[in-house]
């Protein structure tokens, strides 16, 4: 009965799917106009579609949205641009949820709709989306981002109905992964398409394009948008519909978004944000650098300096785990700065961002409203505070203008600035790692401004880079080796500053996987060929053929070691040569290899190294005894040497007995000579044998009576 019932349960819900997908299809032939939508649910939705939006708290749709949603449903594809914070990513997930619901989507059909995002955190935060509108469906979707484990990723790759990713790890996949089938491909997303489609990714947009069949639907949004014919020929759109007006102002920058910009000196930077962050302790705060050494440096000082609020980095050097933890913490705080580069500029919502403060100018003016619209997001108040120095006022302002982006100039009043140079330096003083990431952050930024490609709003040459550099506690400014080259070869400024305009590069911040934010004119070494400056011509690279030729011609054996003694000759070693001569006939024929002969060389070998052998053992042997016998004979004579010590007796402080006994024993001669008894004389060699005698036995028993006495 259990089994008949879900069975019974299994059918119903079939029909009742069956039935739902007849009635949106009936619906789209009839599809509402955008002013009667009012909520989600005018929308001909699915129920489970509409449950995720009710359960996320989506209600009522923006106007994109309204205008994407309706359109993309009908199959066609559409360029969508709309202010930051819009709904952008509901705009075109809704679609793709849809499309898969009405055509049965399972997860045994493969990939059905891919999304393309420019940096790792918009993916991230597009997938975190999905999941909560799209929790009742039955499809499976992937985050496939660099940093995360790619032999889990390719396990799961034909599992995936929606892949979420950025262009690097993508083309990755496609090269490497033969479980990924682009052929199912029936929708491409791409957001902030103006930035997947620049110089940046153009290489690999192009390569994941020509993957995809010809025949699916794009949808391609951003802030700031661009109708290139060649960008719509790139990625074959047919006919799309365009969505939004890029020519006024109020359509790219939010209603309630307040712009002020300061002009500072670039020495005065520093000191201008940490008043500025004093002041500021209770709101949420987001500081854009121009390259990650900055980030990183700034960050390191201000914690060690302390603010009095949470401080947080985010750049494209971190791992990915890091990165994801510093987007969701900072999404969670309220009273929190973030340091950050331009991967945090696109797409991501922050809620309720207070400030957004750019301490470098911007390279443009698109860039620049990326940066401002991280804050005034969905209808809320923001404040965006741009920060220039002298030189590149005029030039950026009026680029500005062009854009029918106004600014409003602000004075700060220096009673409220707060100095910590002092500070700065004794923290460096006493740390040779933080000195070091200060030296790297200045000329990280000297290198960012000179590589700009509008040099009427950035010259290198106006900057004091002296003061700046004590302005990051640097005692003596670091050598910035580029610029001195530069000047050496072309020997004036405003020479290197005309050719420098012709730079185009990319700034990758260390990614093959191209997954972090990427600007036009950043890389310097790689593009140094289209300047007309006289570079030393490098010596043609030896490769390993052109090597083995060489060698060969030079009769040089590869890989052999030789040995030579102090005349200069050859030392052979015996032991790697072989004796016999049967291997001299064996190695001079041709034909391959003879096992039966190599059998005998071995053998043959052999005896040679037996015999080898056993002259090494009694070698050996014969060394053993020489040992053994040194050892015996100084045990032996260090024990003689002992005995020796211990009987002798010092007796140099004593007199000479003979000289006492001598004086005494002519006295008795003289005696006896003068009495003339010749009979009882003696010969003489006895009576000295007989005195020598006495004398020892004599001055023995002295030293003895002596030593008695003294002990």
């Amino acid at each position: 009965m259990k089994i008949k019932a879900k069975k019974h349960d299994g059918t119903t819900s079939v029909a009742r799917t069956d039935r739902e997908i007849q009635e949106l299809k009936q619906k789209y032939e009839s599809m509402p106009l955008e002013n009667e939508i009012k909520k989600f649910v005018d929308m001909p939705l699915s129920q489970k579609t509409l449950k995720g939006l009710l359960d996320s708290k989506y209600v009522v749709p923006t106007e994109i949205q309204r205008k994407s949603i309706l359109t993309a449903l009908k199959g066609k594809d559409v360029m969508g641009t709309a202010i930051t914070g819009s709904g952008k990513t509901l705009a075109f997930l809704i679609p793709v949820i849809e499309h898969l619901y009405l055509n049965k989507w399972s997860r045994t059909d493969g990939v059905c709709a891919i999304v393309i995002s420019p940096t790792r955190e918009l993916a991230y935060q597009i997938f975190e989306t999905l999941k909560r509108i799209g929790r009742y469906h039955d499809f499976s979707a992937g985050l496939i981002i660099g940093g995360k484990n790619l032999k889990f990723e390719r396990s799961r790759m034909d599992q995936c109905n929606i892949l979420i990713c950025t262009p690097g790890r993508l083309l990755q996949h496609m090269d490497e992964n033969p479980l990924f089938n682009a052929t199912t491909i029936e929708m491409l997303v791409l957001d902030e398409a103006d930035r997947c489609l620049d110089m940046g990714f153009e290489e690999s947009i192009n390569a994941i394009v020509e993957h995809f069949p010809t025949d699916r639907q794009t949808l391609l949004f951003s802030a700031t948008q661009t109708n290139s014919v060649k960008d719509i020929a790139r990625l074959n759109l047919l006919d799309p519909i365009f969505i939004g007006e890029k020519s006024k102002s109020e359509d790219i920058i939010p209603e309630l978004l307040q712009q002020n910009y300061v002009v500072m000196e670039l020495e005065d930077k520093i000191t201008m944000l940490w008043s500025f962050i004093k002041n500021h302790l209770k709101q949420k705060i987001i500081v854009f650098f121009s390259s990650c050494k900055q980030v990183k440096y700034i960050f390191e000082i201000f914690c060690k300096l302390r603010p009095g609020t949470s401080l947080l980095a985010l750049y494209g050097t971190l791992h990915q785990d890091r990165r994801i933890a510093i987007y969701n913490d900072f999404t969670r705080k309220s009273n929190v700065v973030l340091f950050a580069t331009d991967i945090a500029s696109r797409g991501l919502d922050f809620p309720t961002v207070n400030w957004v403060v750019q301490m470098d100018c911007p390279e443009d003016a698109v860039q620049y409203i990326h940066r401002a619209g991280r804050t005034a997001r969905n209808k809320a108040r923001g404040e965006s505070l741009l920060v220039l120095t002298p030189s590149e006022e005029q030039g950026m302002i009026k680029e500005l203008e062009d854009k029918n982006i106004h600014i409003k100039k602000i004075h700060i009043d220096p009673k409220k600035l707060f100095s910590p140079r002092l500070k700065i330096e004794a923290a460096l003083a006493q740390n040779t790692e933080l000195k070091a990431s200060a030296q790297r952050a200045f000329v990280s930024y000297i290198k960012s401004i000179f590589l700009m490609k509008n040099k009427k709003v950035f010259n290198v040459f106006k900057l004091n880079l002296e003061n700046y550099a004590k302005s990051l506690g640097l005692i003596v400014t670091p050598r910035v080796r580029f610029l001195e080259r530069l000047l050496k070869k072309k020997g004036s400024e405003a020479e290197i500053v005309n050719e420098s305009n012709d730079f185009v590069h990319e700034d990758s911040d260390n990614d093959d996987d191209f997954l972090k934010v990427k600007r036009v004119d950043h890389d310097l070494c790689n593009n140094l060929d289209d300047v007309t400056l006289e570079l030393p011509k490098k010596n043609k690279i030896l490769t390993k053929a052109a090597a083995a030729k060489k060698a060969i011609r030079k009769k040089i054996a590869p890989n052999e070691k030789m040995n030579f003694d102090d005349d200069g000759n050859v030392i052979i070693d015996n032991i790697k040569q072989l004796r016999s001569e049967l291997p001299e006939e064996y190695e001079n024929k041709d034909g391959g290899i003879n096992i039966e002969i190599a059998k005998k060389v071995i053998s043959q070998e052999d005896k040679y190294d037996k015999e080898r052998f056993r002259q090494l053992v009694k070698q050996r042997h014969k060394l053993q005894k020489e040992k053994l016998k040194k050892h015996t004979d100084e045990n032996l004579q260090s024990n003689s040497a002992e005995s020796e010590s211990e009987d002798d007796v010092d007796l140099s402080w004593l007199p000479d007995p003979d000289k006492i006994y001598d004086s005494n024993r002519k006295a008795d001669e003289t005696e006896m000579s003068l009495s003339g008894d010749d009979d009882s004389e003696e010969p003489s060699s006895k009576k000295a044998k007989f005195t020598s005698k006495l004398t020892l036995s004599d001055a023995e028993s002295i030293a003895a009576q002596l030593l008695a006495n003294t002990v």
